[in-house]
């Protein structure tokens, strides 16, 4: 009776550390920088690679923040995630694409950074990308 009584009293703290450690998770919200999505765009096909390509406003230049920030979005094994960051306050793309150029031309001078992880999992984080 004993035994059974410390291994249900095991269990019963092992499911509350899992829910614990399930919720306290550091996510988006707790980066500085008060990131805003202004626009995302995901391909249909559920078959093949997933593209993600996101706009994001962001407060500050945090550039560890904007890279973490890449770190957190969503990937799909042989997929791309591409995350572009914008100055809050400042001309962004309302709404992004997939191709060459993913958003208007207009909002490049305005980009501060760019995320991506490519298909084979690299990643790459450049600051001001359309700047030569």
């Amino acid at each position: 009776m004993k035994l059974k009584h410390i291994l249900l009293l095991i269990s019963a703290a092992l499911i509350v550390w899992f829910i614990y450690d399930s919720f306290s998770q550091p996510s988006v919200d707790d980066l500085k920088g008060d990131f805003k999505e202004v626009a995302f765009y995901r391909n249909e096909n559920n078959t093949g690679p997933i593209v993600r390509i996101y706009a994001v406003t962001v407060s500050d230049t945090l550039w560890q923040e904007m890279q973490q920030y890449g770190e957190y979005m969503p990937h799909t094994k042989y997929g791309n995630t591409q995350v572009y960051f914008f100055l809050d306050g400042q001309p962004a793309p309302k709404q992004v694409e997939p191709g060459q150029q993913n958003f208007d031309q207009q909002y490049q001078p305005y980009t501060l950074a760019r995320y991506e992880k490519d298909a084979m999992g690299q990643e790459s984080f450049k600051r001001y990308p359309f700047r030569r």
